[in-house]
């Protein structure tokens, strides 16, 4: 595992995250996580490849539901099982590190009793399985500020067009469980140095398709990216240092730029 998405889980887990700041998860209760279909006890198993629209855990090298995400998401059922949050944000590492590089920032909307569903290295798949098993089925909130696939990029496998169908079972599953809530569906952000980076290119064509789930009722899509970027297009390494995910001064802008927007849907 990566430094980097080490770091996360070990911040996640231990209680740096406003998902768990106040709320004993080191013993989820009465949390089940749904097995995949069996596999051989023992050696490595290979996989099948997944599909961006089709619900799915991540899978270790033995076929099993990865330790580190049946954590997190065992921990994200648990807040609902303890408590109801107004917002919450969903997504993978991006969305996680509200609460590691944009702590501070992220106090910023503790009125709303917010609740920051994020899980390192997710992609579309693993956070639909996540809708579908169990998250909210204990709660209803008012606003989910979602934002995923960046991660799903770099596969050659997964089509713009995947994804974003992905995305929108994603959107009908949320509402399937919580028919009153409201999407806030962010843009996925720029990666990569510059406008010729491939993934940053794939992002901005699924951005192109989500835009159009907009139906201002219950799905909102705003893009912020424009604020990320220089005037030439690249990304400045003060605001994504890894080209990627935001630092604190990242956060503050994307902060800055979905406040009034959210406030709205709230409302």
């Amino acid at each position: 595992m990566k430094p980097f998405f080490s770091f996360l889980l070990c911040v996640a887990w231990l209680g740096a995250s406003p998902l768990f700041a106040s709320d004993d998860t080191s013993k989820p209760a009465n949390v089940v996580v749904p097995k995949p279909p069996d596999q051989p006890a023992t050696g490595r198993v290979s996989s099948p490849p997944q599909h961006a629209d089709i619900a799915a855990p991540k899978l270790g090298d033995d076929g099993e539901i990865q330790n580190q995400f049946a954590i997190l998401h065992a921990g994200c059922i648990a807040v609902g099982q303890k408590r109801m949050p107004e917002v919450v944000f969903l997504g993978d590492s991006i969305t996680l590190g509200w609460s590691i590089n944009g702590k501070e920032v992220f106090k910023e909307f503790a009125q709303y009793n917010v609740a920051n569903f994020g899980i390192f290295g997710d992609q579309v798949q693993h956070v639909l399985w996540r809708v579908e098993n169990g998250e909210f089925d204990a709660i209803k909130p008012k606003v989910v500020v979602l934002m995923i696939g960046t991660t799903n990029a770099p596969a050659k496998q997964h089509s713009p067009e995947e994804i974003a169908s992905g995305i929108r079972k994603i959107i009908d599953t949320i509402h399937s469980k919580s028919p009153e809530t409201k999407i806030l569906l962010l843009a996925i952000f720029p990666r990569g140095a510059y406008p010729d980076d491939k993934n940053r290119q794939k992002n901005e064509e699924v951005n192109a398709i989500i835009a159009k789930y907009d139906d201002g009722k219950t799905v909102h899509f705003l893009n912020i990216n424009d604020k990320l970027l220089q005037p030439d297009g690249a990304l400045d390494a003060t605001i994504m240092p890894d080209f990627l995910h935001p630092s604190e001064a990242g956060y503050r802008i994307v902060a800055e730029a979905i406040r009034g927007k959210l406030d709205s849907l709230v409302k």
